[in-house]
């Protein structure tokens, strides 16, 4: 397989659908929608490139979810 652009579409046989993050001709990354980040080489990546764009849930990048101080407390209720 050659360097994929970025934001391509792509199944990969184990992995199922994902979008290609970051691509070089030594490592190729790819993020997918239910096993999350992994990095192949690239001369011995199999996948099958998508026509078109990933779905907007792929396509843009995870944020990680920290929690903030308040959202951390126990809420308590008082009868």
């Amino acid at each position: 397989m050659q360097i994929l652009r970025e934001t391509q579409y792509l199944k990969h046989g184990q992995y199922g659908l994902g979008v290609v993050t970051q691509s070089n001709s030594q490592r190729t990354t790819i993020d997918f929608e239910l096993h999350g980040t992994k990095k192949f080489v690239t001369s011995l990546l199999v996948a099958e490139l998508l026509p078109g764009h990933a779905p907007a849930k792929l396509a843009l990048p995870k944020q990680s979810k920290k929690r903030t101080r308040s959202s951390a407390k126990a809420k308590t209720v008082t009868p």
